[in-house]
């Protein structure tokens, strides 16, 4: 049965990290109840903080009032009770870590806990939806739906897979319009969607030149930075990104380059240098060394 979205109440999110907490805060700034659940209950101070950091933010641009901020915050909540998380969700958007057996896992124990009318989606980086489809035990409901940054970059990836119902594709569309994003549409499944093909494609080329002793980390960050006359580089960009996501994605690609750089990363995930969310990464933070005004030549 195909639902619209006015039937849409309740937002469950899968995961409070850097992009589940971000999905949420907008979710319920649009309207939406939300509740984030998590396996791990220590986390949700940090997430919340962070959410508190946005809507000040989002409030200094005047994009929001503070009301606004105020009745977004009463219609979160948060829990580790898979149950209670699942009860009365319309709609599912799974954030929890780029591991195709954890999401596996994670969907086979959602799929008997949510309303049989609920709509699931994954914000998954890398994977294809086909590839866990059949353990959400309803793969026609089920379909891609990738954010970037929510608030800085808003846009929205929308990718079926081959049996995706073509009703549901139509209201992500709609849903990623009344969530503030750009909806765009995938017309098939693809590593990495849109956006995030071309990144890999520059994440990778900027790995090769660091793992092969071309140039530095610095360097490399800074001929981007000063060619294109942009505020980060590519080694910038990972640190936001998050560097266990990063290594994650590129250990599974096949090439010895990225081999290379995926053994890289990991001995920053190794060290918990995971970049902004934990102070330090390729650069530390919050005063990146790329942001100090000697770091380029200006013109």
């Amino acid at each position: 049965m195909a639902i619209s979205i006015t039937d849409i109440k309740k937002v469950l999110i899968l995961g409070s990290g850097t992009l589940g907490l971000r999905i949420g805060l907008q979710a319920a700034l649009s309207g939406f109840e939300v509740i984030i659940y998590d396996i791990n209950e220590s986390v949700f101070e940090s997430a919340k903080k962070t959410q508190a950091s946005i809507l000040t933010w989002l409030i200094s641009k005047e994009v929001i009032t503070t009301e606004e901020s105020d009745e977004a915050l009463k219609k979160i909540s948060f829990t580790i009770d898979a149950v209670s998380a699942a009860k009365d969700a319309d709609f599912v958007s799974e954030s929890v870590i780029e591991d195709l057996g954890i999401k596996k896992k994670v969907w086979s124990q959602f799929s008997t806990l949510c309303p049989a009318h609920a709509i699931f989606t994954t914000n998954t980086s890398y994977l294809m939806p086909s590839q866990f489809s059949a353990e959400t035990g309803r793969p026609e409901r089920f379909c891609a739906f990738h954010f970037h940054d929510v608030f800085t970059a808003n846009v929205v990836d929308i990718m079926p897979h081959p049996t995706t119902d073509q009703w549901v594709s139509d209201l992500l569309m709609e849903m990623g319009t009344k969530l503030k994003q750009t909806p765009v549409f995938v017309k098939k499944e693809s590593p990495g969607y849109i956006f995030n093909a071309m990144l890999v494609a520059l994440i990778g080329a900027a790995g090769a030149l660091v793992t092969y002793d071309v140039a530095s980390i610095e360097d490399v960050d800074r001929s981007w930075i000063g060619n294109f006359k942009m505020d980060i580089g590519p080694f910038g960009i990972l640190d936001n990104i998050g560097l266990e996501t990063a290594w994650h994605v590129t250990k599974n690609l096949p090439d010895a380059k990225s081999q290379k750089f995926a053994a890289l990363l990991k001995t920053y995930v190794d060290a918990g240098k995971l970049g902004v969310k934990t102070g330090e990464g390729f650069y530390k933070y919050p005063n990146p060394t790329f942001q100090d005004k000697n770091f380029v030549q200006k013109d």
